[in-house]
């Protein structure tokens, strides 16, 4: 298994219990010219990025794990090209492949626009070459949507996290909290999602495996929950304050209009909070995730997405649309029940297991 994780030498890692207690600090090291002054320390800072670069074999995992959970969507896109002609059959069969994996209309033919200039261009007669300009324009659509997740910067870091019921919120919430606390960050969770039943139980049960305190009130209000979570997490000096907020439709205007609430009674709980605003959407659910992004964004200026059960669906191009009509970074990408499964989104390994 490799991790989210690159860290840079500001804190180090220390056992993550449920009341934490601070860090201290790294020793700061000696500049190797001793007329030189020493160089000023980074902001603290940890980055959720793939440490592959020394372990090939646990990158070679996730692009095999990333393959076989894609292999739906990309069923009727990766056979497209073999023993193809390049005309205009193949064009409509690309059409149509993109526009049932869901990418949408917009990305549809802004990809098959920039495709046929790109083919007519550089004079591309075989059926690989065109395919690997593909690839090329396609991680191009998508690389804005990559964006590193970014903690330390506040103490603590604290996150606000939305999604309709089903899309796998609270299990997304407790697998982050799983390698968070696997890299030194103590973390704390409150069970804001009041309107769905049993979902503070099942909180409660992450809370337990992880051991990780819970916030959480009987029938109690949401905001009150949110701010009481903040409130414990700036007086035991946790790392991460995660707040699960009830599923809910985005027509639903009375319980978005809570969710605005929530997030302004966050912010009184400490200034400047939430400091990520994310939306967990279920890949199944196709261009309906692009209308939940859309409504989502407009009632809490969402930070970062993280797209689940992508390896369950052929609409994981909804990615493509997203790119094109509504660039809001997505996090973290999930392709199974295990941890390991939830990784962060890059776009050159997203198409190449689409595309092969």
């Amino acid at each position: 298994m490799f991790s989210f994780f690159k860290k840079k030498p500001v804190t180090p890692d220390v056992p993550v219990t449920s009341t934490p207690t601070p860090a201290p600090a790294v020793p700061t090291v000696a500049p190797a010219v001793p007329a030189a002054a020493p160089a000023p320390q980074a902001e603290p800072l940890l980055d959720f990025e793939m440490e592959t670069a020394a372990r090939p074999e646990a990158k070679q995992s996730w692009m095999s794990r990333l393959k076989a959970g894609l292999s739906k969507t990309s069923a009727n896109l990766s056979v497209l090209f073999v023993g193809a002609r390049i005309d205009d059959e193949l064009y409509e069969e690309l059409e149509a492949a993109l526009l049932m994996a869901d990418a949408g209309m917009d990305a549809t033919q802004y990809l098959l626009d920039a495709l046929k200039r790109k083919v007519k261009e550089d004079k591309l007669l075989d059926a690989a070459a065109v395919k690997a300009a593909l690839k090329v324009l396609m991680i191009d659509l998508l690389r804005p949507l990559e964006k590193s997740f970014e903690l330390g910067r506040h103490q603590p870091t604290v996150m606000m996290i939305s999604g309709v019921n089903g899309a796998g919120k609270t299990t997304t919430i407790g697998k982050l909290a799983k390698h968070m606390q696997a890299h030194g960050q103590s973390v704390l969770l409150a069970a804001g999602d009041t309107f769905r039943a049993a979902a503070r139980e099942q909180l409660m049960v992450w809370g337990q495996r992880n051991n990780v305190t819970v916030v959480s009130q009987e029938s109690g209000d949401p905001a009150a929950v949110s701010y009481d979570a903040v409130q414990s997490g700036k007086a035991k000096g946790t790392n991460i304050v995660m707040i699960d907020t009830a599923g809910r439709l985005p027509t639903q205007l009375h319980l978005m209009e809570e969710l605005k609430k929530i997030k302004r009674v966050i912010g009184k709980g400490m200034d400047g909070a939430p400091h990520e605003t994310l939306l967990v959407i279920d890949g199944n659910t196709g261009q309906n995730a692009l209308a939940q992004v859309k409504a989502f964004d407009e009632a809490l200026q969402l930070t970062g997405l993280i797209i689940t059960k992508l390896d369950g669906t052929a609409k994981g191009g909804v990615i493509a649309a997203i790119a094109r009509v509504r660039p809001v970074p997505v996090y973290f990408i999930g392709i199974g029940e295990k941890i390991e499964d939830l990784q962060p989104f890059n776009a050159a390994e997203f198409v190449e297991a689409l595309l092969g």
